[in-house]
């Protein structure tokens, strides 16, 4: 009987704020590269990458700084998945004494918008993240908003394009919205689905609910799950126990224990691990493209 084929995202970089007493994270778009090779070498089936104002590490969304990494990844050979975060241009703040009104930092965007750095880069994978929910951004308190209007127009841009989303979900809801999706041909099959556990006020990182979200998702479709902090790699074992795929990285988890700063590589060969020990293996990129039905590699001219 052949091994279970898993596909292992690696999310090199993400938005949110981060520890900057780290010696290693990746905030330019070249450093962000470079971490995309590093976990293709330790065995990433896909990258999934967001970029960062070079001159501050914060999280953006600029499309010169997508446009630019993309660009140096493909130039290389990348063969992992290329896969591009959508997430920005939700976050609503409101003002300190008026709900109704956007305060400082937010930034909510159009479907046109959002979706410019896909239309322009067009990576076989991006994230949608199906949800809106009170959220944390390191002590920053906000809403990542999105109506059903956003959600329906940027999956159908997606499809537009032949990108496939991964769906990300938040809560139980989330997936019946996707679900949605999907009856109303929005989405190409197979659907696939990243239940994102551990977030301040989201999904517990335990099995309980990881067995009811699983319950949720409709016939053929394909899923994953990550924990953050602590809980990733155990949210790697119970995903791939439970016949799902897994997702580790810097973006989720900065340290390989207590104290001690990771890289992305070193997380994704602890994965690997992980996978192989319970008696599944990792899909290689190709594998991988053929499971999720996406398009070949993108060659360097």
């Amino acid at each position: 009987m052949s091994k279970a084929k898993v596909i292992l995202t690696c999310a090199v970089t993400g938005g949110d704020p981060y520890n900057r007493n780290h010696p290693n994270f990746p905030v330019t778009p070249a450093q962000i590269a470079e971490a995309a090779f590093e976990a293709q070498d330790a065995g990433a089936s896909a990258i999934h990458m967001h970029v960062r104002n070079p001159a501050t590490g914060v999280g953006t969304r600029r499309p010169e700084l997508f446009r630019e990494l993309t660009e140096t990844v493909r130039a290389r050979g990348l063969k992992s998945i290329l896969n591009l975060t959508c997430g920005g241009g939700a976050r609503y703040i409101p003002s300190p004494d008026n709900d109704a009104i956007a305060g400082e930092g937010t930034d909510v965007g159009t479907v046109e918008n959002r979706t410019r750095h896909i239309r322009e880069n067009r990576p076989e994978v991006c994230s949608l993240d199906v949800t809106t929910q009170n959220q944390m951004s390191g002590d920053e308190a906000l809403v990542y908003l999105h109506s059903h209007r956003t959600l329906r127009g940027m999956a159908r841009t997606f499809l537009e394009l032949g990108v496939k989303p991964e769906l990300e979900v938040f809560a139980p809801g989330d997936v019946l919205f996707a679900n949605q999706l999907i009856k109303e041909g929005l989405v190409a099959p197979p659907p696939f689905f990243q239940f994102v556990m551990g977030t301040p006020f989201g999904l517990p990182s335990d099995v309980e609910t990881l067995l009811a979200m699983k319950r949720l998702l409709p016939a053929g479709a394909l899923w994953a799950a990550f924990g953050i902090g602590r809980m990733q790699m155990p949210m790697v074992a119970q995903s791939a126990l439970l016949g799902g795929h897994a997702r580790v990285g810097l973006e989720d988890n900065l340290y390989l224990e207590r104290g001690v700063f990771a890289t992305n590589g070193q997380l994704v060969a602890r994965a690997v691990r992980i996978i192989e020990d319970i008696g599944a293996s990792v899909a290689t990129p190709d594998e991988a493209r053929e499971m999720l039905a996406v398009g070949q590699r993108v060659r360097a001219a």
